[in-house]
């Protein structure tokens, strides 16, 4: 009996290979097999029903597997865009808080641009400002 717990925890133990699924499911369908031969005293119609149960039992697990990851998937990419989401909120929330007078070694010095006329587009005249660090 210790023989066929070892067999059953193969596919677990081998989880993080490329191959976990042939290999569960060879594992469990050959475990499934081996069982329903002992318990049908070497029936061969059961025999392939057991090793048939083995394989939908594991591919049943796989299934579930996939829809928990996938589940997990989903409910990080959206925490993910929430979390962005606060971030550029708290960003914003800091800028407008910041003093609006510069430090004292930097001076501002005031550059007018006059009014002009690109590509049909009339821009009004502005200052733009050239930040000077001392």
């Amino acid at each position: 009996m210790k023989f066929l717990t070892a067999f059953f925890l193969i596919p677990f133990l081998v989880a993080g290979c490329a191959a976990t699924r042939p290999v569960a499911d060879m594992a469990m369908g050959a475990g499934g097999g081996l069982i329903a031969n002992q318990l049908s005293h070497g029936n061969p119609g059961l025999t392939a029903a057991g090793a048939a149960g083995g394989v939908m039992l594991s591919e049943g697990a796989f299934y579930l597997s996939g829809k928990a990851s996938d589940k997990a998937y989903v409910t990080g990419y959206e925490k993910g865009r929430s979390d962005a989401v606060k971030q550029q909120y708290w960003i914003l929330i800091h800028q407008q808080q910041q003093p609006r007078t510069p430090p004292d070694n930097v001076s501002l010095y005031a550059i007018p641009v006059p009014e002009q006329n690109l590509d049909g587009v009339t821009l009004n005249p502005t200052t733009k400002y050239l930040r000077i660090e001392n």
